[in-house]
């Protein structure tokens, strides 16, 4: 596991962490999410989908992980996108994930 990455535990202990395709969609569309986290072995078609909504949104996305990594460490069974709903922890996981 990417320790980078483990950091999304925290935040989702925090209840910072939205996850599930309508769920991440609507919080993207609200303006509430600060970062898109998409799995990176999520299909071509969902890693189009969260690229193009963050763009038109303006909200910062990034690939990685994977899905089954992703649910781990939300708690979840396997997940191909959350979204990170506070601020500051949003740019320290984002810096993290910039220094691999």
């Amino acid at each position: 596991m990417n320790s980078n990455i483990s950091f999304l535990g925290l935040i989702t202990k925090a209840g910072k962490v939205v996850s599930g395709d309508e769920s991440v969609l609507d919080t993207i569309r609200s303006g509430k999410a600060k970062l898109v986290l998409v799995a990176s072995d999520a299909s071509d078609n969902t890693i189009k989908k969260y690229t193009d909504k963050c763009s038109y949104y303006k909200v910062d996305i990034k690939v990685v992980s994977t899905k089954e990594e992703l649910g781990m460490l939300t708690g979840t069974s396997i997940r191909a996108v959350v979204a990170i709903v506070d601020e500051n922890m949003a740019n320290t996981l984002k810096s993290k994930i910039e220094k691999v």
